[in-house]
């Protein structure tokens, strides 16, 4: 089927930026060589392609390979390089680890034993259902797919149960504090773990090519002590300023239980699936100790899997999303690889803190921190953002003087924090919004005061943590 006049119209202002800013080649900087501005113009020309979206995010990045080496501004050999960065096959296998959560119908089960165990009320409901967004975090990199195939079918099931329909004014009953209190649940979960959300290896990628490590265990640790306050205090204000009319749930007990009846006994292989993801997990919690790569890990579960017959390689195979991110991941990372390697982001850092002064370290990551989350209402996809934007804020970061794991790691926060600003900030927030429980006055609204309330949590609370367990 051919390309409509809409997907043709999507196409202008990818290519105009990159034409233009392609034609500016001469005016460019001295500092600059051609290659490094033409790499510029190629990568802006590939992110704009991504939020506007003509063509899925996979095959706008495929035409920006193409570009870049079709014009000889990277050889063929460099650009195919970035499909073998290990941190992006750690995306892709925890994609296939995910969807044995999912076919063997573990996250189900858990997310039912949640309710069933904390749901007399509904504040506890909706801190049970985070509760399974938290558990399952750790091994599902497409905040996405958690949050549409384990979590939203179970909020929807509970709001049906209770008779709160989106298409009237029962939405308040129940479903649209649910909606929206797991919606900033996931976000909370997806910042605290590498592995949560897919933007996160993204960014611990770029932290590497400027010679940060951060490895799983660090991230957790860091981001563990102002990722419980807010998954505490965050539902707990949603409650007090988007109160559900339903206070009490004495059914919802009975209710998960008839659901894990009708589910059937522990099956042999969600018992795998638990084993599994149990030594997945160890293994990640102990790479420091071990020396194993959390990447290895990864494969070694997905190996596992497969040889128990959870998974099979069709399985694999149709794993749409992480074929898909594997693709358009590789090539975004080489392209803002090379613009680091070609001298672009060191310009532009050294530019910016030209123009920062003295500034105390801390107020220009405060600074860094606020202009990353905010300009995010210009993004459609929290990847592209950090696709965009991580890189060169954090090298301003480092030439600034900001201790380098700490700027690398609260950056890679806010990657996923950024996600509480609008109805299309992430893959979740559509599927969540798209519910239709939450107007988007409303979703605007809140998210603009719970996003100030992130800002301080994790500027506040997240540094001085950091600085108490020698992160920095």
């Amino acid at each position: 089927m051919l390309l409509s006049k809409d997907q043709y119209k999507k196409f202008l202002w990818p290519v105009l930026v990159g034409i233009v800013l392609w034609s500016c080649t001469p005016l460019r900087p001295e500092d600059l060589s051609a290659s490094a501005w033409q790499m510029f113009a190629i990568f802006v020309a590939t992110i704009v392609g991504c939020i506007t979206q003509p063509l899925p995010i996979g095959a706008v990045s495929i035409i920006g390979f193409v570009a870049a080496t079709l014009t000889k501004v990277i050889d063929i050999d460099t650009a195919v390089a970035g499909f073998g960065n290990s941190s992006i096959w750690l995306i892709a296998m925890a994609f296939f680890i995910s969807r044995g959560f999912i076919k063997t119908g573990l996250g189900r089960r858990i997310a039912l034993n949640f309710v069933s165990l904390f749901g007399k009320r509904t504040l506890q409901l909706a801190y049970s259902i985070i509760g399974v967004d938290l558990v399952l975090a750790p091994a599902t990199p497409s905040n996405t797919a958690r949050a549409g195939g384990v979590i939203y079918p179970i909020i929807k099931s509970l709001a049906d149960a209770f008779h709160s329909n989106p298409n009237d004014e029962t939405r308040k009953d129940m479903g649209a504090f649910l909606i929206f209190t797991e919606f900033h649940g996931d976000i909370i979960t997806s910042a605290m773990f590498l592995t949560a959300m897919a933007g996160n290896p993204l960014a611990q990628a770029f932290a590497s090519n400027a010679g940060i490590n951060i490895n799983w265990l660090t991230w957790f640790l860091a981001a563990l002590v102002p990722g419980i306050i807010s998954l505490i205090i965050i539902p707990f204000l949603i409650y007090k300023i988007y109160p559900p009319k339903i206070k009490e749930t004495p059914n919802a007990k009975q209710w998960a239980n008839k659901q894990l009846k009708d589910m059937g006994k522990f099956s042999l292989p969600e018992k795998m699936m638990t084993t599994i993801f149990a030594l997945a997990l160890i293994s990640w919690m102990t790479s420091s100790l071990t020396g194993i790569d959390a990447t290895l890990t990864a494969f070694i579960a997905l190996a596992l899997l497969l040889i128990t017959g959870v998974l099979n390689w069709q399985d694999v195979l149709k794993e749409t999303g992480a074929w898909n991110t594997l693709t358009w991941f590789s090539i975004l990372v080489m392209m803002a690889t090379q613009l680091n390697e070609l001298g672009f982001i060191p310009w532009f850092s050294e530019l910016i803190v030209a123009n920062l002064g003295n500034m105390n370290w801390f107020l220009v990551l405060c600074l860094l921190c606020v202009i990353y989350f905010y300009s995010h209402y210009f993004f459609a996809s929290g990847t592209a953002h950090v696709s965009a934007m991580y890189a060169a804020l954090l090298s301003v970061a480092l030439a600034a003087g900001v201790p380098s794991q700490l700027a690398a790691l609260m950056l890679g926060f806010f990657g996923s924090l950024m996600s509480s600003t609008t109805h299309y900030a992430s893959g979740p927030a559509p599927i969540y919004f798209g519910s239709n429980f939450v107007t988007q006055s409303e979703w605007w609204k809140m998210n603009f005061i719970l996003g100030l309330v992130y800002i301080v949590i994790w500027l506040s609370v997240g540094t001085a943590w950091t600085k108490l367990i020698g992160i920095w």
